[in-house]
């Protein structure tokens, strides 16, 4: 079977260097925070052009404190789109504030800023644009009205780690952005962790204090608080894989590229990098007219796949109390129908990506 991620490649390259960094935390008994936390934050910030980066506990600490930091409460409107996952709109009711959908472009699966400023309301407070499948939103005009209508813009960039918009990397380009390091995200942690990273001294000093019961030093708490803390195996397991990246990104982008050229034809439709954007590919996304049945035909064929995502958020069950229906998001609808996601990871061979493309060639025709 070839895997739609293998963790255990990735792993196996760096073991040594994982080692010894657990070690180093064992030495230290720095569990919670610490020195390695706080040496990835600074080199993390760095990474992602931004002054300040907080090391948190998951990606939906992230949006939910950044959100916070942001002054969202009750009463209030975040928009955001339907197609993600179900974190960036379940962090928005977790700040007291409601969810206000717009829909996606289809060629890039990120907001469609052409739909931004309707959805705006006098409620509205903030907006989250999402860089999914590690491509960033179109983000000039998103901050375009948002500046116009002093709305704070918070990136979810939990599959956008290195990603690049005209130049800039993501993680500079709003007010706040939230960074997931789930162990199958670019940049991975052995475990949960999560970042946000800012230009802004006080969502700096206010996340880190919300991140710590609220404590603005030990036992004065200042704010009501959480217990979002990164811990210190992550901190360090996140140091080395960090430095990894950009040559893992580059091996992405060398397999899209043969994906790209391997699948022309083939019945199925490949992502389009924008030409504003560097795109990440921390998923290999394409469309297909009949996706379940090849889905199906591909795991018996021994080639793994995986759908991001089968339900837009305006149709699940937990968030029916948004009150949109069926129709209301048409291209993302259509994307929930038809986008198959292929095995990529940076181990992935030039071989194994061929005969992924034979393998998909073939029982497309099958289906036809």
């Amino acid at each position: 079977m070839i895997p739609l991620v293998n963790l255990k490649l990735q792993h196996q390259s760096i073991r040594a260097e994982l080692d010894a960094a657990l070690a180093r935390v064992l030495d230290t008994c720095q569990f919670a925070l610490g020195g390695e936390v706080a040496a990835f934050e600074e080199e993390f910030a760095a990474f992602c052009s931004a002054k300040h980066a907080i090391g948190l506990n998951s990606g939906t600490s992230a949006l939910h404190l950044a959100l916070l930091a942001a002054g969202v409460g009750p009463g209030d409107e975040v928009i955001t789109v339907p197609f993600t996952f179900v974190a960036t709109v379940a962090a928005i009711g977790y700040a007291g504030g409601r969810a206000r959908l717009v829909d996606i472009d289809p060629r890039t699966y990120t907001m469609d800023p052409a739909r931004l400023e309707r959805a705006i309301t006098p409620r509205t407070k903030a907006i989250i644009p999402v860089h999914l499948y590690g491509q960033p939103a179109d983000m000039d005009p998103i901050l375009a009205i948002a500046r116009k209508r002093r709305l704070i813009v918070i990136e979810d960039a939990a599959q956008a780690h290195g990603a690049e918009y005209k130049g800039r990397r993501c993680g500079g380009l709003g007010d706040l952005a939230c960074f997931s390091f789930y162990p199958s995200k670019n940049l991975g942690a052995c475990g949960e962790a999560g970042m946000v990273t800012t230009n802004n001294p006080e969502f700096n000093r206010t996340i880190r204090m919300l991140r710590d019961w609220g404590a603005e030093a030990k036992y004065q708490h200042v704010l009501k608080g959480f217990n979002c803390r990164m811990e210190g195996f992550q901190g360090a397991v996140l140091r080395v894989k960090l430095r990894r990246l950009p040559q893992w990104t580059e091996a992405r982008r060398a397999h899209a590229a043969q994906y790209g050229k391997l699948l022309a034809g083939a019945g199925v439709e490949p992502p389009i990098e924008m030409p504003y954007a560097r795109h990440v590919y921390h998923v290999y996304a394409v469309r297909a007219r009949r996706r379940d049945a090849l889905k199906d035909a591909l795991h018996n064929d021994g080639v793994d796949s995986g759908i991001h995502y089968p339900i837009p958020i305006h149709l699940l069950k937990a968030h029916a109390d948004l009150g949109y229906k069926e129709g209301d998001f048409p291209e993302a609808e259509r994307a929930a129908k038809e986008t198959l996601s292929l095995p990529l990871f940076a181990e992935l061979t030039e071989d194994q990506v061929s005969a992924v493309c034979e393998t998909v060639r073939k029982e497309v025709r099958s289906l036809d």
